[in-house]
């Protein structure tokens, strides 16, 4: 709790409110990314076909480990 009229703390990359990314800068960032560094960042989920999105999970499991966060699909 502040005073009124009291000075703001000052703000930080670790302070612990975030704010929502819009996915339209998402999308932005992403195709930044893409076009700069040549890296694609591509949401699991949004790939449609099984056994790329397969293809692309074990990829990442191999170079990053388990996601935590993820689905287990039954494990």
């Amino acid at each position: 709790m502040s005073l009124p009229g009291a000075p703001q703390p000052p703000r930080s990359c670790l302070d612990r409110i975030r704010s929502a990314t819009h996915p339209t800068t998402l999308d932005a960032m992403r195709r930044q990314a893409w076009h700069q560094h040549g890296v694609a960042a591509l949401a699991i989920d949004d790939i449609t076909d099984p056994w790329l999105r397969q293809a692309i999970a074990n990829e990442a499991t191999r170079r990053w480990g388990r996601r935590n966060g993820g689905h287990g699909h039954g494990r």
